[in-house]
């Protein structure tokens, strides 16, 4: 046999050897394989074609037309194995992946408000309903705002600091944590008398306030609802009627309150603000100490200075204002017994309050 024909038979046992392997491939991974192997730079059929150097030059241009169908061929084989390949794999992956539809959803637990937010929320609420507006302030308070023009004297003890966390204590304007929702009534007086407005304003104020305080009944930070009313005539009377409508509506049921005597610079008179226990229904127990009443909040009639701090004539307009704890509202109506348990970030006990 001439060294062409010999040639030619090597190249045709390639070919019919690459088109079994490449039909009988599994898949896609040995397909790439099979590629390298037979067309690759160090292939088969490149290794093949180096007898072609030894034939006569009229022979040559012969045998690299085989050469060129063969390739031909297997890169055609190739194509058509790897859509099918591919299309196999592809189905599979599917069936593999398939998701039972009928199967009920893994659902998330659902989040929920945090019981102070929710409580201050529900507290703006009851007294946007009685005709209330909500208005806000700043945390980072001047101490004319938060003491001065409240009525605070200079040598009150709420302004030391061992009570007040102050942000800058040197220089003519002492910057500090507001220790009560209070300037927002000051501010909000401001501004509705800069507005060009005159009483009556009952505004409700809710928000973060901080002192230097920390135990099962005290947080260095904790939540305040201001709540004042200034109009003409405005007396203890109307005080009454709005305290006793605002906790019965908190606690979901009709509740006495009485008020006693007590003094606050900003208020006078003041009166502290008792509820009927809610725990045992005024017969005596531990929280009330055997008393039946439960103190809740502090109230009283602007003090005539903290209406002549805004300019509004004490002679014509009177209001009332009381400020209220919410995480002391939200604990007695919960039955939650220590104060520390809102910031755990316990999310049993986050989760039960929240229901």
């Amino acid at each position: 046999m001439s060294a062409i024909e010999s040639l030619k038979a090597e190249l045709k046992e390639l070919e019919t050897a690459a088109q079994a392997a490449i039909v009988a491939c599994p898949d896609l991974a040995q397909l790439g394989q099979l590629r390298v192997k037979y067309l690759g730079k160090k292939g088969v059929l490149t290794d093949s074609l180096k007898g072609v150097g030894a034939l006569p030059p009229e022979e040559r241009p012969q045998v690299g037309a085989i050469v060129n169908a063969i390739k031909a061929a297997i890169e055609s084989w190739l194509a058509e194995a790897e859509s099918t390949l591919a299309v196999a794999e592809r189905q599979a992956r599917i069936e593999a992946e398939r998701l039972d539809v009928s199967l009920p959803g893994r659902r998330q637990p659902s989040g929920a408000k945090h019981p102070l937010q929710a409580g201050l929320d529900e507290i703006s609420a009851i007294f946007v309903a009685m005709g209330f507006a909500i208005a806000e302030g700043p945390e980072i308070e001047d101490e004319f705002h938060n003491f001065d023009a409240l009525n605070i004297p200079a040598e009150h003890p709420a302004r030391a600091m061992h009570d007040t966390f102050f942000v800058r204590h040197a220089g003519n304007n002492p910057l500090l944590l507001r220790t009560h929702t209070s300037p927002v009534q000051i501010r909000a007086m401001q501004h509705f008398l800069e507005s060009g407005n005159q009483p009556p304003l009952a505004v409700v104020a809710p928000g973060r306030v901080y002192r230097c305080d920390h135990d099962m009944t005290h947080s260095p930070m904790f939540h305040q609802v201001e709540v004042f009313k200034v109009d003409r005539d405005v007396s203890m009377a109307h005080l009454k009627g709005v305290l006793k409508h605002f906790l019965s509506t908190w606690f979901g049921r009709d509740l006495p309150i009485r008020l006693r005597p007590s003094f606050f610079p900003f208020t006078e008179p003041s009166a502290e603000v008792d509820v009927g226990c809610v725990l045992c229904d005024g017969r005596g127990c531990r929280v009330c100490k055997q008393s039946g009443w439960l103190e809740v909040l502090g109230s009283g009639m602007i003090h005539p200075n903290v209406l002549r701090a805004v300019n509004i004539d004490p002679e014509v307009y009177s209001g009332f204002a009381f400020g209220l704890g919410v995480e002391r509202l939200v604990m007695l109506k919960h039955g939650i017994p220590d104060l520390r348990l809102f910031y755990e970030n316990d999310l049993r006990f986050l989760g039960r309050v929240a229901r």
